[in-house]
């Protein structure tokens, strides 16, 4: 097996060293591990890779808030 490098910030490093499940597990084996964590697809079929990255991108933004419930849309457009 080839492998790669990739640059990765010394921040980016350490946080991903703590959900290392042991100090030999390697970081591909745990990035290998994050990236099975996006789903493939459901009954319907498999997903594209390009959804596959929006799902994980609208996680994102519902963890950081990024989000407008539909009570605050609605109130917004005056349909209270």
């Amino acid at each position: 097996m080839s492998y790669t490098t990739i640059q990765i910030s010394p921040e980016t490093r350490e946080k991903l060293s703590f959900l290392k499940s042991s100090p030999r597990e390697t970081y591909d084996e745990l990035i290998n591990k994050l990236i099975e964590l996006i789903p493939r697809g459901d009954d319907e079929g498999v997903y594209e890779n390009e959804f596959r990255v929006s799902l994980l991108n609208a996680k994102l933004d519902v963890i950081k808030g990024r989000t407008y419930s539909f009570f605050d849309v609605k109130k917004s457009l005056g349909r209270e």
